[in-house]
């Protein structure tokens, strides 16, 4: 009995192994799809129901809405010619901007996807708001947040399974998700690691060159970032994330290779 235990384990283990696109980094996605996509919906739906969402006819809206169609037709694009379409199967767009002075976009599982008009300065031209569109959705494509997801479940509720949280715990779970999201937060506050930030970026350089936006717009957002914070930064052996410079100096070496797909278009 515990050898077929054991078997059904590393079948499970096998079969929830993957690959992230570009990095080929190997990674554990344990929780359900489905399951992550229905908290999705949900937990979206939620939120814009909670915040001030501004209209469709809103001039802010259809500039957030024109770039992020562009960059997930460019997503959709990239996944198929490496025929790894299936990763986006259930992806349906949406674009919503939500009035708040915050410094922060999200994308949960699924493309659902919020901009925060606190952001708007910041990004300045539609080359910044691909950058911050991309790298988003990147965390989706990669699936970042299931990965985080079953890390946050295992230190906060012992490890039980994501349907048991969901119905034991619903509160907490909800709480998880939305921080794993960085839903609520300042733009990668707590919500990733620096290795899923380095994957981010990458793959979001290549997902708005493949919409038709210069890869160099990330770098120069990430100046502006930086300079946002009036040079004062958390050390980075304290955070999870990348500091602004390393950022940058890692995007500065990987430009030759995203431009690639830049020039393609």
């Amino acid at each position: 009995m515990k050898k077929i235990s054991l078997l059904l384990i590393v079948l499970l283990l096998f079969s929830a192994c993957s690959e992230v696109p570009i990095t080929g980094r190997k990674q554990m996605n344990l929780l359900p799809s489905s399951m992550m996509l229905s908290m999705s919906l949900t937990n979206y739906k939620e939120v814009l129901n909670e915040s001030k969402v501004l209209p469709d006819q809103d001039s802010k809206t259809k500039t957030v809405r024109n770039v992020g169609n562009k960059i997930s037709d460019g997503v959709s694009s990239f996944m198929k010619e490496t025929g790894d379409k299936d990763r986006i199967k259930d992806f349906k767009w949406e674009y919503n901007v939500i009035d708040k002075d915050v410094i922060n976009a999200w994308c949960m599982p699924g493309g659902k996807i919020a901009v925060y008009t606190g952001i708007l300065p910041v990004t300045k031209n539609d080359g910044g708001l691909a950058t911050v569109l991309a790298h988003e959705i990147a965390h989706a494509v990669a699936k970042h947040g299931n990965e985080r997801m079953s890390q946050q479940l295992a230190v906060a509720l012992g490890g039980i399974s994501l349907e048991v949280a969901m119905k034991e715990k619903p509160d907490k779970t909800k709480n998880i998700f939305r921080s794993v999201y960085g839903v609520g937060s300042t733009l990668g506050t707590l919500a990733y690691s620096r290795k899923h930030e380095y994957e981010a970026d990458k793959l979001g350089m290549v997902f708005m060159a493949k919409a038709g936006y210069d890869p160099n717009e990330a770098i120069e957002f990430w100046k502006r970032m930086k300079a946002q914070k009036n040079g004062a930064s958390v050390p980075q052996f304290l955070s999870t994330h990348p500091t602004d410079e390393n950022r940058i100096e890692a995007m500065k070496e990987y430009l030759p290779e995203a431009r690639k797909y830049y020039s393609n278009n």
